[in-house]
């Protein structure tokens, strides 16, 4: 079985939180979807029992929808990996099997999440699983890294594009056959299929990080026991909004976090980064 945890700041339900739920209501092994509200009430006053019934509008049953459904409004902005982690200590406490974290911005049909249900089952040494991930467009976006240093965080919000195409290209690791799976060490966070048992003995989110960093964090801690796939056999539609580069106040959060990162593993040495570069 599996959970799905979302994490919501101010969404559009209308156009993407309502469909996305309704789709992943179809999931077979469905245990539980979370949806977590970290928005301001006094900007979006939905509660558990509007989304619920708006569900019911677009033609799911009551008993459905409370069964599959819980919705949880925080009484503040606890960040991304913080919300989740409330999701995810319960997949640990009722030991479900696996545990989807993603954002509300993805499209993802209902079968192609049974099918790495079912092919995580196969395959015990996977800790996390990512898909193939496209923008509205039909582009391949990248999402699948080597770890970052520095120069890679900063050098690619700062400095000229010109400068950084060759280590952008070995960054997002252009330099593989991204035809085939790839074992990453680092894969985002807007679409993480993870093993929950190696997301436990990972420690779950850091929840030192706002957001921005927690993803790389995670992922890189589960890769010292598994692998952490990036699987071109599915395909995911993500709507990326790249909110720090259009918002002031994301991009400080983004810095600021980015700094507890490499606080954290080392700027310059990181002998655990170089290691899991190596691909």
């Amino acid at each position: 079985m599996v959970n799905i945890s979302i994490v919501l700041y101010r969404p559009s339900w209308e156009q993407q939180v309502l469909p996305l739920v309704e789709e992943l209501l179809r999931v077979k092994n469905l245990r539980k979807i979370y949806l977590l509200d970290n928005t301001e009430p006094s900007y979006s006053p939905k509660d558990g029992l509007t989304a619920q019934a708006v569900l019911q509008q677009r033609g799911l049953t009551a008993q459905a929808v409370s069964r599959k459904l819980r919705y949880m409004h925080m009484p503040e902005n606890l960040g991304y990996g913080r919300a989740h982690n409330i999701a995810l200590r319960e997949s640990a406490y009722y030991k479900t099997d696996f545990h989807l974290v993603m954002n509300s911005d993805i499209r993802v049909k209902a079968e192609d999440i049974d099918a790495m249900h079912d092919w995580m089952l196969e395959h015990p040494q996977v800790g996390q699983l990512m898909p193939k991930v496209l923008s509205p467009d039909g582009s391949q976006q990248y999402l699948a890294k080597r770890l970052p240093a520095p120069i890679d965080v900063f050098g690619r919000r700062f400095l000229p594009a010109a400068l950084m195409a060759r280590r952008n290209k070995r960054y997002e690791m252009l330099d593989l056959d991204l035809t085939k799976p790839v074992n990453a060490p680092y894969l985002s966070g807007c679409f993480m299929f993870l093993r929950t048992k190696a997301a436990v003995e990972a420690g779950l989110f850091d929840e030192r990080y706002f957001m921005y960093p927690e993803d790389i964090d995670l992922t890189r801690t589960i890769h010292r026991n598994y692998l952490t796939l990036y699987h071109p056999a599915w395909t995911i539609v993500h709507d990326h909004a790249r909110a720090s580069y259009k918002n002031k106040h994301m991009l400080r959060i983004h810095i600021r976090n980015m700094c507890r990162y490499f606080n954290k593993y080392g700027w310059l040495f990181d002998s655990e980064r170089r290691r899991f570069n190596q691909l």
